[in-house]
């Protein structure tokens, strides 16, 4: 098959069809009287005719000289050895694909064999890593929830996860992610979050979020094994003390965040006046009541001073203050201030 990228009829040339045309209609002629009808020189006849006997156009003539073939007898006599190596390519991928399937049962034994034996795997290596979410995603069977802190996240792996996502979905799987509001930023994040939505995650958003985690089926999280190094590796945990701290800590951060996809203002805009603070403007009156500047809101939360402007004066007519001080007196009085404020 390695001659197959040689045969490009796209590459013959206006004397080449000339050439086979006339062989067509004028199967006797010699090379001397083909090369007067086209206008060529011997020379150019003979190139010509090797560049259509090389792709099968002309074959030789069992009295002397060439004999024109149609295209189709020629694709055929061609193209049926590679046919014949490309089929059996096919049998031999189909008969290794099978021996590999009949190993599932063995591997799935072995791994619940390795979960039971050990409540703690150290995973190194960015492939070992990628095979690993890879094996998880595709045989979880109910849930997968994702913590993923950060405003850009990374284009690459997103790419990579799309696939796996929108099989886990297809299969009725419950995906649900958690990103900060920075992310809201990041085109390709967004086109991302609205592919998987349209298939049926659920995506949302708060201020700020603890380290990195992906939990499936509540029965294995995955962790950085150090959150402030990258590359560092993950730990794979199936302990049920932490399994189930890391179920809490995620309802927690999903109860008080915000749909991905909304405008951040539109629930701040028609809140009661003696409603509590939800979502982005909690976070805001948060750090406001911390001391924080307007500009430092922002930056920690990844909006813009305007939006971080518009939520301050609202939360502050909210709370019928004057200036930022009374603001925080006003909200610890009424006890929107009893979570501690972002860090």
């Amino acid at each position: 098959m390695d001659g197959i990228a040689d045969l490009d009829t796209a590459d013959l040339d206006a004397a080449a069809v000339r050439v086979y045309q006339l062989r067509v209609t004028h199967p006797t002629d010699g090379a001397g009287q083909l090369a007067a009808r086209a206008g060529l020189t011997p020379v150019e006849v003979a190139r010509a005719e090797a560049q259509l006997s090389a792709i099968g156009l002309l074959q030789p003539s069992p009295g002397g000289g060439w004999v024109a073939v149609s295209p189709e007898s020629a694709a055929e006599s061609l193209l049926a050895p590679m046919e014949q190596e490309i089929l059996q390519h096919r049998i031999a991928m189909a008969a290794t694909r099978e021996r590999l399937h009949s190993l599932s049962g063995d591997y799935l034994e072995a791994r619940g064999m390795r979960s039971a034996t050990s409540s703690v795997e150290l995973v190194d290596g960015l492939g070992n890593i990628r095979s690993v979410i890879d094996d998880l995603a595709r045989t979880c069977s109910s849930s997968i929830d994702v913590i993923s802190p950060g405003g850009t996240q990374n284009e690459e792996a997103m790419r990579a996860a799309l696939p796996l996502d929108l099989d886990v979905l297809g299969r009725g799987v419950r995906l649900r992610l958690l990103l900060q509001y920075s992310a809201r930023g990041h085109r390709a994040t967004v086109q991302y979050v609205e592919e998987i939505v349209e298939a049926g995650a659920q995506v949302r958003c708060t201020g700020v979020l603890p380290s990195r985690l992906l939990c499936y089926d509540r029965d294995c999280v995955v962790l950085p094994r150090d959150p402030a190094q990258t590359g560092a590796g993950v730990a794979l945990i199936r302990d049920t003390a932490v399994l189930a701290f890391v179920g809490q800590l995620f309802t927690h951060y999903w109860d008080a965040a915000e749909d991905f996809l909304a405008d951040p203002e539109d629930g701040a805009a028609e809140a009661a006046p003696d409603a509590a603070p939800h979502g982005i403007e909690r976070d805001v009156l948060q750090l406001m009541a911390a001391g924080k500047t307007n500009e430092a809101i922002a930056a920690q939360l990844g909006v813009s001073r305007r939006s971080v402007s518009r939520l301050v004066g609202r939360l502050m007519d909210r709370l019928g203050a004057t200036n930022r001080f009374q603001a925080g007196a006003l909200a610890a009085r009424r006890g929107w201030l009893a979570s501690s404020p972002p860090a």
